[in-house]
């Protein structure tokens, strides 16, 4: 180990003649001492002389080393602590705490501050070294024939925007950017600097959102390239969903509500399960051998009796299971909870035909029954559960369509890449679709409900409907070469940086950690990808040295600038610091409370 021991490099053996005398003497003028801390050697203190002309002359002064390759200017901690600090955070996901351990293990102790700091400045130099090598990676995404350009957004509670730019066929981030709001006028000029150092893409994928739409056709029409602009099937899917059934949706959903069905049936459970106590083990196993049995529609009495009755509240409880687990419109749980309320209802009036002779499970059964009674009446519930399941069912049309449904889950071979799939019977099925869709509307008469579903649908094929097709790329050196019909690697990517950072800090909601993180920790999940780092620096272990030969001036040019874009924002960080002062607050209140007379 170094810790404590002084390193003196030598005189340099030329460096030129003094331009006084012309004599190439030299002498030590004075031996500055400084720290240093390296992965390599650990903690040392470095000597680092200074000399000039033997001879007195007032010629530059000469160093004895040169530590650039090491260290920053100025910079205690070397390259090689930035990157190893670097990768466990940002690419890892390891706590602060953890990192100390690591690196201490190793002969290098910091502290939770200094790893900060550290970790910040690897993303400064990852995004100096990015933009230096953009040519580079411009040559291997023009190898390809192009790149598509995938575009989106991502925050939390509205906060900590981070805008995107992804390379598809790569899966390489080329951009990421901080943005108060999601405004074509703040979209449009981060993907004119895309382009710009890595060339114009072959296609442009967006979702459905106005600001990202009116951004990407400004970039094509200034730049007068013939590219195709992708809407996304599966925001498009889900849009279209949405307005379909989220009125009706909400409306089932209160009348559930205004039933107290849910609490009821929870509270129900939870009573059964205090009644049966300590034999609830007990009775589940019995519930399951009356399972097994074939006694016709008959309750069993005692304990195995409420074990039964409870476990048809739980059944109804369990009404989330129905779905695929991809959320509202592709899951639509409050009808799946009529539908198995609805179950229940008749198989408790079977039940109940033939009354269980113990009054104990009699009136338990009795009491489900009638929490579950309004569910079963035509006027607050069907007519609402009928329209819903009409528009449910003209959603699935589509989603068969646009061969976007849920894979079964027994289903075991590998998923295909959006990527191979032919779009042309997709884009048969859709106008097939529409011709049926159209043939199908009633052009007058009371059938309002359904004529208005087949709008919705019909509205919105009309308006995306030129964005939807055109994945098929040809490339330049012969061939084609199909682009994904969906932003999800880029959802993908976004739910992964999401989970990482939910690990690493332990919250669950990410406002504060969303808004405090820096563009750059995107580009540092680059580093995964064993293309993108041996066209960035060669390998990992290449990587301090490619930091060390990036100038002072690449790395300040990183720096974040101003916020010149807070008044799109009602109460940006700077200004709600300013107003939760106290002095904000005491001027508020002196004001408040003087009783001056108003001119």
């Amino acid at each position: 180990m170094t810790a404590g021991v002084l390193v003196t490099a030598p005189l340099p053996t030329h460096g030129g003649a003094c331009t006084v005398c012309g004599s190439n003497s030299l002498r030590v003028l004075k031996t500055d001492v400084r720290g240093g801390v390296t992965m390599a050697h650990g903690r040392m203190r470095i000597g680092v002389k200074v000399a000039g002309c033997a001879n007195g002359c007032a010629d530059g002064a000469r160093r004895s080393s040169d530590l650039s390759g090491l260290f920053p200017g100025r910079a205690t901690f070397g390259f090689d602590v930035i990157v190893r600090v670097g990768l466990e955070r940002f690419v890892h996901y390891r706590q602060r705490a953890e990192i100390r351990a690591v690196l201490a293990a190793e002969g290098v102790d910091l502290s939770d501050g200094q790893i900060s700091r550290l970790g910040r400045r690897f993303l400064q130099y990852l995004e100096a070294l990015h933009l230096a090598r953009a040519p580079a990676l411009r040559v291997a995404l023009e190898a390809d024939g192009g790149w598509p350009m995938h575009i989106d957004a991502t925050g939390e509670d509205g906060r900590g925007t981070l805008l995107v730019a992804y390379a598809g066929w790569r899966g390489w981030v080329l951009g990421a950017w901080k943005v108060s709001t999601e405004r074509a006028d703040l979209i449009l000029p981060r993907l004119r600097q895309t382009a710009d150092r890595f060339g114009p893409p072959c296609a442009i994928m967006r979702d459905l959102g106005r600001a990202v739409s009116e951004a990407a056709a400004t970039l094509v029409a200034q730049r007068k390239i013939a590219i195709p602009i992708l809407a996304c099937h599966m925001h498009f899917l889900r849009d279209v969903g949405k307005d379909l059934m989220r009125k009706t949706h909400e409306d089932l959903r209160e009348r559930f509500r205004h039933f107290k069905v849910l609490p009821k049936l929870r509270s129900l459970a939870r009573g059964l399960g205090r009644r049966l106590g300590p034999a609830l083990a007990q009775t589940r196993d019995a519930v399951e051998r009356w399972l097994r049995q074939d006694g016709g529609h008959r309750l069993p009495g005692g304990k195995q009796g409420l074990g039964v009755v409870r476990a048809l509240a739980q059944w109804v409880l369990d009404f989330l299971n129905d779905g695929f687990d991809q959320g509202f419109p592709f899951d639509v749980p409050m009808l799946d909870l009529y539908e198995r309320s609805l179950e229940v209802l008749s198989a408790l009036d079977a039940f109940l035909r033939t009354a269980p002779s113990d009054k104990r499970v009699k009136n338990a059964a009795e009491r489900l029954h009638h929490l579950l009674r309004p569910v079963g009446c035509e006027v607050p519930f069907e007519r609402i559960a009928c329209m819903l399941r009409a528009r449910r069912a003209l959603f699935h049309e589509l989603r068969d369509a646009l061969r976007l449904g849920p894979k079964p889950a027994h289903l075991t071979r590998p998923r295909v890449a959006e990527a191979t799939v032919d779009l042309e019977p997709v884009r048969d099925a859709v106008n097939q679709l529409v011709v049926s869709l159209q043939h199908r509307r009633p052009a007058r008469g009371p059938a309002r409900e359904a004529r208005r579903g087949i709008d919705i649908v019909l509205e919105h094929l009309d308006r995306h409907g030129p964005h939807l097709w055109g994945h098929a790329i040809r490339l330049p050196h012969g061939g084609t070469r199909l682009v994904a019909r969906t932003n999800n690697d880029l959802e993908r990517f976004f739910r992964g940086l999401k989970q990482d950072e939910r690990r690493r800090c332990g919250r669950r909601t990410l406002t504060q950690d969303l808004e405090h993180l820096p563009p750059a920790a995107a580009l540092a999940r680059n580093l995964t990808r064993p293309d993108y780092v041996e066209t960035l620096c060669g390998s990992l272990t290449e990587l301090p040295t490619a930091f060390a030969k990036l100038g002072a001036a690449a790395v300040a040019c990183t720096e974040p600038a101003a916020d010149t874009e807070t008044v799109s924002r009602s109460l940006p960080i700077p200004d709600r610091d300013l107003v939760r002062t106290d002095e904000m607050t005491l001027r508020i209140n002196a004001a408040a409370n003087s009783r001056a007379p108003r001119r």
